[in-house]
């Protein structure tokens, strides 16, 4: 078995790193293959930094660089053949064309073209092992040898910081979205990475930086969303199917589901949600679609039993794809930069191949009583009962809010989350978001006078909606964010997590509770400092950590 390492996601192998399979199921072949389009990415930031500089800049390589860094991210793509093409393909092209394009602008301005080393330099190799072998030149290992451990931990929050806001800005790009300081920052960044000289303070401040453009892609992403599809709606949505042939899509595509439901209308397919997609129920221009029947299963990581009880076929719009079973994966399909060897992709969005696999399976045979969830309280909706919430939050039927939420996964220690949220005390309300939904939202919490105590605000890009519902309440009570009785509760898992957790220390944040584990790439050191500045704290004892919470000022 080939050796890899990768330490980029929480369920890394004890704790340190994958080093022969990944947890999640990535072979070493195709995590090597994903450092190298990691490497080749830091190579078109060389030269796109430098364009911009010149006062130019080319989308074409901006757009495939949040492309190419998804896939990267962690349950997206296994596919090893998919990466070497993509690599030998249309990745190299766009790192030639923006070399071409960069010694274009310097000719234009008289400029000498500098001889870019490192990253810039990348060639394609004759076969795949020539590949691999380079890959073990520019992978973890070989890149942190004798490399300060505080910088190599800062390079490696700052790469999937980057990672996980490219993702959302790539979803933001599908339906229109796009703002060009994003990109901006992402080629600067990058080309800082390839700097021989690394300083602790300046990958500290690119860090920080991660986290205020990973907020405003966020609000891109709403604001796409949001003109799109509607704002979303508190609604009830059936978590029971209904009789007939069925598609389920996972994954947090927006538009992919929308596509899908335009695709499926009068073909005599249902479609339901899974997983992060159950937030797509609230939007007002998808579930007017009447053949939107609902959510079914939980989160990503349960997806091997629940597909494999779903009786048609399978769509996977995004993360978080598991290696598929036998019994389902000819009937299940993957889209975009989601891929594996096993499954059937998606072109453009001609869903037929789907749809006609939906056909032949036999669908549900029969309607159960049925069960809801509600959901939909994004910040336009909490907003919209933000002076009752006050005046509760007054009169003190309100005493304390909690952020429960972010990435689910398949740790018995994430029933750390479920039991917080279980003891959480009456006169208390419980925010939630992402998948990590799934750990709270099984329970009846009751109302405080009308006010559900249990809000779920959307996906993990929600965290926006947090954020605006939380700097809404801090201006109404005339306090800073940190100040409100406020706990955020995180649970994480991969790297837009990770962006988003820089989006909090970036807007100052403090007395984050984080769990199940602390990221492996954190040193000890870069660790200390994230305590003593922003007293980021482990999750571990719910009961321990609410008493310290609502104890008495």
């Amino acid at each position: 078995m080939h050796h890899m390492y990768c330490y980029q996601c929480e369920q890394t192998s004890q704790g340190t790193g994958c080093t022969t399979l990944g947890v999640c199921g990535k072979d070493p072949h195709t995590t090597k293959l994903q450092d190298v389009m990691v490497h080749i990415c830091k190579g078109i930031a060389q030269y796109s930094h430098r364009s911009r500089q010149l006062g130019g800049s080319l989308a074409d390589a901006d757009r495939t660089l949040l492309e190419a860094l998804f896939m990267t991210l962690t349950n997206v793509n296994f596919d090893e053949a998919e990466h070497v093409s993509y690599i030998n393909g249309k990745l190299y092209k766009t790192l030639t064309e923006a070399k071409e394009y960069y010694q274009s602008l310097c000719k234009q301005e008289g400029k000498l073209a500098e001889n870019l080393t490192g990253p810039a330099q990348f060639k394609p190799f004759a076969g795949e092992e020539e590949l691999l072998v380079f890959a073990d030149s520019v992978g973890i290992e070989a890149r942190q040898k004798d490399m300060d451990p505080d910088i190599a931990s800062l390079q490696e929050l700052l790469t999937y910081g980057i990672k996980g806001l490219a993702a959302y800005a790539h979803h933001a790009l599908l339906l229109g979205y796009e703002e060009d300081c994003v990109y901006a920052f992402v080629n600067e960044a990058f080309d800082y990475l390839t700097e021989p000289e690394q300083d602790l303070n300046k990958l500290l401040e690119y860090c920080l930086r991660a986290g205020e453009v990973n907020l405003k892609v966020m609000e891109m992403l709403d604001r796409a969303h949001t003109e799109s599809f509607g704002h979303p709606e508190p609604t009830q949505v059936a978590l029971t199917p209904t009789e007939g042939k069925a598609i389920l899509v996972s994954g947090h595509d927006l538009k992919a589901t929308y596509e899908l439901l335009k695709a499926t209308e009068g073909k005599g397919v249902n479609v339901y949600t899974h997983g992060e997609l159950l937030p797509a129920n609230a939007y007002p221009e998808l579930k007017k679609f009447e053949h939107l029947k609902g959510n079914f299963g939980t989160a990503w990581q349960n997806q091997q039993k629940e597909f494999a009880e779903f009786p048609g076929s399978i769509l996977l719009t995004t993360n978080c794809l598991k290696p598929p079973e036998e019994s389902y994966k000819n009937r299940l399909f993957t889209m975009d930069v989601v891929g594996h060897k096993d499954c059937a992709k998606i072109q453009g969005y001609d869903y037929a191949p789907l749809i006609e696999a939906a056909l032949k399976e036999p669908g549900f045979k029969e309607t159960p009583e049925k069960r809801t969830s509600t959901i939909g309280f994004a910040h336009n909706a909490v907003l919209g009962a933000a002076e009752k919430v006050v005046d509760l939050v007054k009169r003190g039927k309100i005493k304390h809010f909690f952020l429960i939420g972010g990435c689910d996964g398949a740790e018995f220690a994430r029933n750390y989350y479920t039991d917080f949220a279980d003891q959480s005390p009456d006169d208390t309300v419980i925010l939630t978001l992402g998948c990590g939904k799934f750990r709270v939202n099984q329970h009846e919490y009751g109302d405080i006078e009308g006010i559900p105590r249990l809000l779920d605000l959307g996906q993990c890009n929600d965290s926006y909606s947090a954020i605006k519902i939380a700097t809404a309440l801090a201006a109404a009570f005339e306090v800073e964010v940190n100040d409100l009785p406020l706990s955020l509760i995180i649970s994480w898992f991969e790297q837009k997590a990770v962006a988003v957790l820089l989006t909090l220390l970036y807007l100052g944040l403090k007395d984050i509770r984080l769990g199940p584990t602390l990221p492996a790439f954190l040193s000890a050191n870069v660790l200390k400092l994230l305590v003593e500045n922003y007293n980021i704290q482990a999750a571990v004892d719910p009961k321990k950590d609410l008493d310290a919470i609502l104890q008495p000022a």
